[in-house]
């Protein structure tokens, strides 16, 4: 059975994740006196594996591919079913297809061996496995006739009563009516059971948060892509592999065994927390059966234990097994979410409540999501007293609403805000602002100055003697001021005279050294230090966004989200949707 190969995994989309956001209640295998756990756990382990009887125990389903060791097994106490390692010696591959004729005769054969096989007259058989499942349409002839094949074998066992769970090598390809069609129809007659395998380096060195997030995500991808078109996940599984030849997935050389116990973990608990959020039927392991030196790994029998113990400790003694260095939590990278988090970053957290409100507000819950990420990763870097936010919203009613309170409220509700969402925006951006007078910027060039200049000779100028130094004279206390960035009563005052004015961010002494004037009708000289703090502000304005995202990023590998649905790094700002409660303009 062939590995696949780690690729960049990538979020599920929400449009595709809305495939499972209802999971259904999963139809237990109820056939052969299985249990009817849902998610069913069935190993690999017939006299391919050396340790065979570390899976024959009660509690457990074993999957076996012959007429010698199944009756062993069941009589140790475990159930069996029959799995089929040559689907290409039935319905051919790819390139070179069966005959048709042949299919229902083959068919046949293979339900009365897997029925003596697995001492029932219902037998469930797994198939290994399907050829190409990622191959795009159009077809060639010859898959064409291949995939028709599968079904006319998958039909014919299901019409007998066996229940056919057919394995898939890669990721199916869906994108089109025809591929989408062929796969429900399948669905129709057999489970399908996507193999997902890690590379053992890969993952470990990435951690039990990190590393468990990405096996998840990789799970969800695969049962997404059937759930997607509409499959039930009761005809969904999934495979895990654990095999230990290099190029194979799974081990890959991972040092030392403690470390390749742990991921051995880390999957059993990725799969159990997917199958629980997704409802899918089933849940297999491979990789145990030892056929080649390459694979005669002396780490095999425990890291098995270790599998069993994962999911129930009476199992086996998974500790036991693996030996001292063994990390045998099992809540290490795990999804654990207090009541009505959404995701949690240490001690901070995203709550459901205050996504929905904010949603309310931007009308795109992934904006909100943003949003709210970018206030975990900000909070550490500037505390905001309550004092200073309730002086901008003083500032903001009396300077944008004439001192008029009701006619704030009315225009927070015209936008679906609230007292409280509007006092966490002034929080965003009074944050903001503080963090961006401490970050660098490059100074402007000459001829950056001179282009702005040139720009925008009609801006509104005017030389002002200003304390405390505002941010916009470049934290200077002289200076020319320059509209929109300076407070707008700056421009009304009588030149000559010292007045207070009120801006969003505080109260400022201001003397009028001048009348107000068209920038352009001021020498370059006189003008280029104005321009040049301007052009810094914006500067620092880029350079915040970039010092948030990246600290975005950096909290992000903090996170433990529900169903690993992380929000998006980005530098948003809500003024966008109330205006009127920028500081900065």
């Amino acid at each position: 059975m062939p590995g696949v190969s780690m690729k960049r995994l990538l979020l599920v989309s929400l449009a595709l994740a809305a495939a499972l956001a209802l999971p259904g209640h999963a139809r237990a295998i109820d056939q052969c006196g299985l249990p009817t756990d849902k998610p069913l756990w069935i190993d690999f382990g017939d006299g391919s594996v050396p340790f065979w009887g570390t899976f024959a125990r009660p509690g457990n389903v074993v999957a076996a591919s012959n007429l010698v060791y199944p009756p062993k097994i069941r009589e140790a106490g475990a159930k069996t079913v029959y799995f089929d390692l040559y689907l290409n010696k039935r319905v051919g591959t790819p390139s070179a297809p069966k005959e048709a004729d042949t299919i229902v005769g083959r068919a046949n054969t293979l339900f009365d061996i897997a029925a003596q096989s697995s001492g029932c007259d219902k037998p469930v058989i797994a198939l290994n496995e399907l050829f190409g499942s990622g191959l795009e349409t159009p077809w060639s002839a010859t898959n064409t006739r291949y995939r028709a094949n599968v079904l006319t074998f998958l039909r014919t066992l299901a019409s007998r009563g066996a229940r056919p769970l057919l394995l898939l090598s890669s990721l199916p390809y869906t994108g089109s009516a025809e591929a989408a069609d062929w796969w429900r129809e399948a669905a129709k007659y057999a489970d399908l059971v996507p193999e997902v395998y890690f590379n053992g380096p890969n993952i470990h060195k990435r951690g039990a948060l990190l590393g468990s997030r990405r096996m998840r995500v990789a799970m969800r991808k695969s049962i997404v892509s059937l759930a997607s078109l509409g499959i039930p996940p009761d005809r969904i599984g999934i495979m895990l592999g654990f095999q230990t030849a290099h190029g194979a997935g799974g081990r890959e050389g991972l040092q030392p065994a403690a470390a390749w116990f742990e991921l051995v973990k880390w999957q059993a608990l990725a799969a159990r927390q997917v199958a629980r959020e997704t409802g899918i039927a089933t849940i297999w392991s491979w990789g145990w059966a030892v056929w080649s030196s390459a694979a005669n790994d002396p780490d095999k029998a425990a890291s098995a234990c270790v599998y069993l113990w994962t999911r129930e400790p009476s199992l086996c003694d998974g500790p036991g097994a693996a030996g001292p260095g063994f990390n045998a939590s099992l809540t290490d990278g795990q999804i654990a979410l207090p009541p009505g988090a959404r995701c949690t970053f240490g001690d901070l957290a995203i709550r459901d409540g205050e996504l929905r409100a904010l949603e309310r507000l931007t009308g795109d819950r992934e904006i909100a999501y943003t949003v709210l990420l970018a206030r975990v990763a900000e909070s550490g870097s500037a505390s905001i007293p309550s004092a200073r936010v309730l002086a901008a919203e003083r500032a903001v009613i009396a300077l944008r609403f004439g001192g008029s309170r009701g006619a704030y409220l009315a225009a927070l509700a015209r936008a679906n805000a609230t007292v409280a969402a509007a006092r966490a925006i002034l929080v965003d951006e009074l944050r903001r602002t503080e963090i961006e007078r401490r970050l660098r910027a490059p100074s402007p060039s000459v001829g950056e100055t001179t282009t702005f200049y040139l720009s925008y000779p009609e801006l509104v100028a005017r030389p002002v003697e200003v304390k405390p130094a505002p941010w916009w004279l470049g934290g200077l206390v002289r200076g020319l001021a320059l509209a929109p960035l300076a407070p707008q009563e700056l421009f009304q005052i009588p030149t000559g005279r010292l007045a207070t004015v009120r801006a969003l961010d505080g109260s400022y002494a201001v003397r009028a050294l001048g009348d107000p004037q068209p920038l352009g009708s001021i020498p370059l000289a006189e003008a280029r230090p104005a321009i040049s703090s301007a052009l810094a502000a914006f500067a620092r304005r880029g350079a915040f966004e970039r010092w948030t995202e990246a600290r975005q990023n950096a909290a992000l590998n903090t996170a433990v989200c529900a169903r690993d649905d992380l929000p998006a790094p980005g530098a948003v700002r809500l003024t966008g949707y109330l205006p009127f409660l920028s500081l900065t303009g």
